[in-house]
Order: C-alpha cells, then sequence, then structure tokens
C-alpha cells in the first residue's frame, strides 16, 4: 500500500518572495524525517489562478475556469497539506486564500499544515489560516513551524541570506511535531474518507 500524498504548498506568488528557500528546506527535512508520508512541492505560480470569480465554490457546482479546474484536479491527488505562508498586513497572502477558495471539495476531511515565516513567524497569518482551513472543513493540526525574529533575518534576503542550516537547530524540534501531527491526521482522515 502506498504512502498518504502531501502537498506542500507555496503559499507566496510574489517575484520577489522568500518562500522558495524554507519550502525547499522543507521538502527535503520532510522526506528524510517522514517514512510514513510521500511529499510533492506545489507552488501557486505554476496555476495562474484567477481571482475567485465562480458562482458558487465547487462544492455546490462545476467551476468554470480552466486554470482552477486544474489547480482542483491537483489538489485532489493529495491527503494532506503543508502551507508555507508570509504573513502580510498580520494575515497570509491574496494569492493563497485566493488558492483555497478556488477549490472546495478537494480539502474536505484532510489536515492542513503551516510554515510561517517573517518577524514574528507569520503567528498571526498563521492562526487566520488556521480558521479558513476549518471553514474549508479540514483539519488544521496543532503544531507549526515559525520562522521568526532572528532566526528569519539570518536567511532572508532582508537579513543575512545564510542558509537553512544556520536556523536548523532552532526549528527543527517544530518541524518534526509538525510532521508527527500531520501523519496521525492523515492516517485518521483517510481511513475515515476510505470507510
Amino acid at each position: 500500500m502506498s504512502n498518504p500524498k502531501i502537498a506542500i504548498v507555496i503559499g507566496s506568488t510574489r517575484d520577489a518572495r522568500f518562500a522558495d528557500k524554507p519550502a525547499q528546506w522543507l521538502f527535503s527535512k520532510a522526506q528524510e524525517l517522514s517514512s510514513e508520508l510521500d511529499f510533492e512541492l506545489v507552488d501557486l505560480k505554476d496555476f495562474d489562478l484567477p481571482m475567485f470569480n465562480e458562482m458558487a465554490s465547487n462544492l455546490w457546482m462545476p467551476s468554470s475556469d480552466e486554470n482552477a479546474i486544474k489547480w482542483q484536479e491537483k489538489m485532489a491527488e493529495f491527503d494532506g497539506y503543508i502551507f508555507v505562508t508570509p504573513e502580510y498586513n498580520s494575515s497570509i497572502p491574496a494569492s493563497l486564500k485566493n488558492a483555497l477558495d478556488q477549490a472546495g471539495k478537494e480539502w474536505v476531511r484532510k489536515p492542513a499544515a503551516v510554515m510561517g515565516y517573517g518577524a514574528v513567524g507569520a503567528a498571526r497569518a498563521v492562526e487566520h489560516l488556521r480558521a479558513v482551513v476549518i471553514n474549508l472543513q479540514m483539519v488544521p493540526v496543532r503544531s507549526a513551524v515559525y520562522i521568526s525574529g532572528s532566526d528569519f533575518f539570518k536567511v532572508s534576503p532582508l537579513g543575512a541570506n545564510g542558509e537553512m542550516s544556520e536556523i536548523e537547530a532552532g526549528i527543527l524540534p517544530s518541524v518534526e511535531a509538525m510532521l508527527g501531527d500531520l501523519a496521525w491526521w492523515t492516517k485518521a482522515t483517510k481511513a475515515a474518507r476510505d470507510a
């Protein structure tokens, strides 16, 4: 039997985004640390999503935009998600909120974890994202990864632009806890959905 599949979703689409560095690091670490889950890096930039303009969520009627449908089909492949997000004005980027709105039935009864980054570790964005995923009928896992303060400025181009290995010791326990929570909830929700 194959492992459940987890999407690591890069939630920012800005040209100057920092997201690629922590997302790539997390993808490598997750593969190294978890033998129970399979991971795929998914970049919102690859989907060219319009702003949500459908009559309703695809929970209620099929979407008409072909890029939205392509996104929905991709998200349907997964049993859980890790969203990598910055914090913009105390919330998640519009690109991530729009991507979440563009799918509906694909999210239902699947777990969502978060890695946030920024001066305060995207703590406010992570909390906002948890509220959003609850409304999408997802299960937010408790443990999250926050890259904040001096750690953020060590690896960000806004600071020293160092390698993720420079802050790994500080964030690795959070990554391990998040992956443990995600593995448990992914297996539990998948078994329940399959039943």
